[in-house]
């Protein structure tokens, strides 16, 4: 079996993960206590509460004229790990609607029901996948309106959210919101927070003796770019590393200890590829 077909295998059986996760999460803990999300599930979710619409159902059906629209404006290629995301989704929220989770604490079940369906998401994101909705309706309204993707959500969930409120009121909505925090933290953790890094630039007289500290205890390759001070005109070479989120302490003390006066800018980088981070060749 050739090494693409491993790559997509691994793939699919990890959003079959992510979807199961998130029914999981969403069965368990939202509908058990009776909260809601934002986005497209929010929307399932109050017509499975008010209309007793099936969960599942709501999710596969109402993606079908959506999946039909992407594939007509961007491809077959585009859209297949959506499809299973989305027949994966709804699948497994019928396999979990069995799963449920009363507690006395409201707080309690809207973290952990934050967490799994963020998980859940970030695994399916992370591999390629989508669960379809919102996506695809941000997407269409990026392409015919403009409308960037970070605004659409945000004015897509207050829509959501203020339904919520209007059919159960200021508590669920606010439940819900500590929902759909917990669940986007998550969902960039598991997107970013594995393979961040920081990025850091050192303006140093001392960067020569500062860069070999950090070859030799902090084991990180260094770039010497060549500066000028645009204050003092003073000409010398500016210092540029990536670090682990775990090393960033190390090296701030390494260098106050040799230049208690450096200049450090301390950036974050998403993902970082190469030698001592994230195989590059596990990403194409």
């Amino acid at each position: 079996m050739s090494e693409i077909w491993k790559q997509q295998i691994r793939d699919i059986l990890i959003i079959y993960i992510g979807t199961l996760i998130f029914a999981f999460g969403v069965n368990y803990f939202i509908i058990a206590n009776n909260l809601a999300e934002g986005g497209f599930t929010g929307i399932a979710l109050i017509c499975h509460y008010k209309l007793g619409w099936s969960l599942s159902s709501f999710i596969f059906w109402a993606n079908v004229p959506l999946l039909l629209l992407a594939w007509k404006l961007w491809g077959w290629e585009f859209i297949s790990k959506t499809v299973l995301g989305v027949v994966f989704t709804s699948l497994n929220l019928e396999l979990t609607s069995g799963c449920h989770l009363i507690v006395d604490d409201l707080l309690l079940a809207a973290l952990f029901g934050g967490v799994l369906t963020g998980t859940g998401i970030g695994l399916v994101l992370r591999y390629g996948g989508t669960t379809g909705g919102s996506d695809i309706i941000g997407r269409v309204f990026n392409k015919f309106f403009g409308l960037k993707m970070g605004r659409f959500y945000l004015i897509f969930d207050f829509i959501v959210l203020s339904a919520v409120g209007f059919f159960f009121g200021l508590t669920v909505t606010l439940y819900s919101l500590v929902i759909i925090f917990v669940f986007s933290k998550i969902t960039d953790y598991i997107l970013e927070g594995i393979d961040s890094a920081n990025q850091v630039l050192i303006f140093s007289s001392k960067n020569e003796s500062i860069g070999e500290k950090i070859k030799t205890e902090l084991h990180r390759g260094i770039t010497y770019i060549e500066g000028q001070g645009g204050f003092t005109g003073t000409k010398n070479d500016l210092l540029l590393c990536v670090v682990g989120k775990w090393q960033i302490f190390r090296l701030k003390k390494l260098v106050k200890e040799i230049d208690p006066g450096a200049f450090v800018i301390v950036s974050e980088v998403y993902e970082a590829l190469g030698e001592g981070f994230k195989d590059t060749q596990k990403t194409i």
